[in-house]
C-alpha cells in the first residue's frame, strides 16, 4: 500500500535470534542490496526507524559542506 510516497510494506516475525527479513517490496523501492549497511534509530515514544548508511553519509556531506549563516540569515565567510 502506497500513497504520496509513504508505504505500509506489511509486518515482518522477528526471529529467535532477534532478526526480521525486509518485505521484498521495501528492499525494492529503497534499492537495498545485500551487504548494505543499514543505521537502526530509536525513539521510545515513537518507535524505530531504519535508513541506509549511504543516505545519511550524504546527508552530514552536504551538511559540512553547506555555507554557514549567522543568527540574521547572513552567510558567514570561513
Amino acid at each position: 500500500m502506497e500513497k504520496n510516497g509513504k508505504y505500509v510494506f506489511g509486518t515482518v516475525r522477528v526471529g529467535e535470534r532477534g532478526q526480521i527479513v525486509i518485505p521484498k517490496q521495501c528492499r525494492e523501492v529503497f534499492d537495498i542490496k545485500p551487504g548494505d549497511t543499514l543505521l537502526i534509530l530509536g525513539d521510545e515514544e515513537r518507535g524505530i526507524g531504519i535508513m541506509k548508511q549511504d543516505c545519511v553519509m550524504d546527508f552530514i556531506k552536504d551538511v559540512f559542506s553547506a555555507p554557514a549563516f549567522n543568527s540574521e540569515g547572513k552567510e558567514e565567510s570561513k
